[in-house]
């Protein structure tokens, strides 16, 4: 048997989850002081059940889950778990590889699993004992428990033996025993007592009897009684009744007359209303036809209204308009004389005009011939200026000749 691997999460210094595997023969943790190599063997005697934190280097239980840093957030549980390799069948369990694991909550709860099963810490402590494995075995020894082992206290020496002769079993086994007989002589003691006190309960009890037996036939007595008394008040009763059944019927053959008055009456009055309501829509009829005559007389008011409007506006206009008609003839009277005037007053002038226009058609004659013998000139000139230029060219060719 020998522990193969350690798993922890959240355990002190563990804030991620670390695993660490044990081979076969002699295996060292080192590291620089603060690593956390003490915080294994912690976690070793905690996950073996040890209950004292104290022991674990804490004030408390809960201080051992991890806390958290300046970039880490604290954790709200801590497991470990360790795997133990029971291929000698050491451990007493047909398992040949055993895994325990315990939980612990900040709320304070706490689980123990056994091959991930749900146990008790009885069941873990009885499975580790004799084994040399256990929160107080000589398999997990630190410095501390050196030094007592060294001093004077047989105390401590005398369990450090115990646990590896492989009694330790056995006295736990003998402790619970004693415990168990302690109670039982306890339990003896007490049967006297509880003897005596069944006594009293049952003296007690035979009183009751009796007197729920009395009882029971002072309720029977009294049952039939009841009964006979019954019987004679629904005599009484029966012959009370029977002249209120005879008013019932009277007063319920009344009020069947009084229905067949009343379903007359109301077909009566449902035909007063079918007639009323006839009425009330011819009146709805006659009232709509004199609401659109008056709306038609209205309509036709305010018509006659408009066209008396406008023909005294169509006076007014024919008045002015006459008014014009009037003024116009006059001015038209008037520009007629004065045509007349200037007519004779133009006879002058169309003469005078006409002379001046055959005067005009002279003038415009001349001035074409003029300007037909303008243009001949024109030509002449250009024609002049043209043979000015050949006769030019010649000179300046002959005197480049000459000067050559």
């Amino acid at each position: 048997m020998y522990l193969s691997k350690i798993e922890l999460f959240g355990f002190k210094s563990f804030a991620h989850r670390v695993r660490i595997s044990f081979d076969k023969g002699l295996t060292a943790i080192v590291g620089p002081n603060g690593c956390g190599k003490t915080n294994v063997v912690d976690a070793i005697r905690w996950v073996l059940g040890e209950q004292k934190s104290q022991l674990l280097r804490s004030p408390k239980m809960e201080s051992i889950i991890f806390n958290g840093t300046k970039n880490l957030k604290p954790l709200s549980f801590t497991e470990v778990s360790i795997t133990i390799q029971n291929t000698r069948n050491v451990l007493p369990t047909e398992y040949t590889e055993v895994t325990v694991t315990r939980r612990l909550y900040r709320s304070g709860d706490s689980d123990y699993l056994l091959n991930q099963v749900p146990c008790r810490l009885k069941d873990i402590l009885d499975l580790f004992a004799d084994t040399g494995m256990g929160s107080d075995a000589y398999s997990v020894i630190e410095l501390k428990m050196i030094e007592e082992i060294i001093s004077n206290k047989s105390e401590e020496r005398m369990k450090l033996f115990e646990e590896a002769a492989g009694i330790t079993r056995y006295k736990q086994r003998r402790k619970q025993t004693f415990r168990q007989l302690e109670s039982a002589s306890r339990d003896l003691s007490r049967v006297d007592d509880v003897l005596a006190e069944v006594e009293k309960k049952v003296r007690s009890l035979k009183q009751q009897v009796k007197k729920a037996e009395r009882l029971k036939e002072i309720r029977d007595e009294l049952k039939s009684l009841d009964l006979t008394l019954s019987g004679i008040s629904m005599g009484e009763l029966h012959e009370k009744l029977r002249p209120l059944l005879e008013s019932i019927a009277a007063e319920e053959r009344q009020s069947h007359e009084l229905a067949a008055r009343i379903a007359t009456l109301d077909s009566t009055h449902q035909e007063a209303e079918l007639r009323q309501l006839n009425l009330e829509q011819q009146l709805a009829e006659a009232q709509k036809e004199l609401n659109a005559a008056n709306d038609l007389v209205h309509d036709r008011e305010k018509q006659l209204l408009q066209n008396q409007e406008k023909q005294k506006s169509l006076l007014l206009a024919i008045e002015r308009i006459s008014a014009s008609i009037e003024e116009k003839s006059r001015k038209l009277l008037e520009q007629q004389a004065l045509l007349a005037e200037l007519a004779e007053q133009q006879a002058p002038f169309d003469e005078n005009c006409a002379q001046h226009l055959a005067r005009y058609e002279q003038l415009k004659s001349q001035m074409e011939l003029l300007n037909a013998g303008l243009d001949q000139k024109r030509r002449e000139l250009q024609q002049a200026r043209q043979k000015a230029a050949e006769m030019q060219r010649s000179v300046n060719a002959l005197t480049k000749t000459v000067k050559i």
